[in-house]
């Protein structure tokens, strides 16, 4: 394939691989597996994931002082910024939270026309605008009238959109000096690192579900988001962070999809209005 054109294969592949997990997600954690101990193993799955990267990559790891920091700073980004959503909805409105953090491709934009001065057509600018409006909608969530009256939440939703937003800034600049296989690996330390916070996170006092559908099921779905993430990378390794973003931002579309089928969900005014512009904003990004 052109390699003008990876940077679209590698985006697919993400947005599809994160939708698909997003449709499954929910399963283990209505089974009585917590979110946080869904942390654990996703981190656990990010380890086969990054062993295949390097063995493409013979074994050849960045390791100079910059690579690592810049692997680190990405890692804990995106992994310290997962943790502080699940402190988020702990008390914040899930309706507000999730259309508000979905946003974060605004900062890795400005980030990345302003720094790394990348420059979009007409029809890019036009498809990152209506990208951005569908993924606020297809992230939307109803009230459901039991949120604590304390804004806590606000301020961690926005420290998850500025750690989501950067992070994917950070990939795209290591991009130019780093291996994308390094970056992974990294990105894959200190997810792990991080597994004893999420499981102080647990509440324990609560039945946790042992069985197939609690950490096995759990993996078997994570395992997706892994893949996704490598994908990431290299998506941004040949791609524009200003596209390749809002793209991947628009992976509840395939979720809805999957619902659709699967479960019978009809969609509302909101999420139909949302997968009707997730369509239109795919078709300008990705000429």
């Amino acid at each position: 394939m052109n390699s003008a054109k990876l940077w679209l294969l590698y985006t697919i592949i993400t947005t599809i691989f994160w939708g698909v997990w997003g449709a499954f997600i929910e399963i283990p954690e209505k089974a009585g597996f917590p979110a946080t101990l869904g942390y654990s193993v996703w981190a656990l799955t990010m380890v086969p994931c990054a062993l295949v990267a390097l063995h493409i990559a013979k074994w050849k790891l960045n390791a100079d002082g910059r690579s690592i920091f810049l692997g680190c700073l990405i890692g804990l980004t995106g992994s310290g910024g997962q943790l502080l959503l699940f402190q988020a909805l702990r008390s914040g409105p899930a309706y507000i939270v999730f259309p508000l953090i979905s946003l974060f491709p605004i900062l890795t934009i400005f980030l990345s026309t302003v720094f790394l001065k990348e420059r979009g057509t007409t029809r890019q600018w036009v498809g990152i605008a209506v990208a951005l409006v569908a993924i606020a909608f297809l992230s939307y969530q109803p009230a459901t009238g039991n949120e604590e009256h304390n804004y806590n939440w606000l301020l961690l939703s926005i420290l998850v959109f500025i750690l989501w937003g950067l992070q994917a800034y950070v990939m795209k600049f290591s991009n130019y000096t780093m291996s994308a296989e390094s970056i992974f690996f990294y990105m894959m330390i200190t997810a792990v690192l991080l597994i004893p916070v999420a499981i102080l996170m647990t509440d324990f006092s609560n039945p946790i579900n042992t069985t197939f559908k609690g950490p096995y099921l759990a993996a078997m779905i994570h395992i997706l988001n892994a893949i996704g993430a490598l994908t990431l990378v290299y998506a941004l390794r040949y791609g524009k962070a200003m596209v390749v973003v809002p793209i991947t931002g628009l992976s509840p579309l395939i979720t809805v999809a999957i619902s659709l089928v699967l479960y019978r969900v009809v969609p509302g005014p909101i999420l139909g209005t949302g997968v009707v512009l997730a369509m239109a904003g795919i078709y300008l990004l990705s000429e």
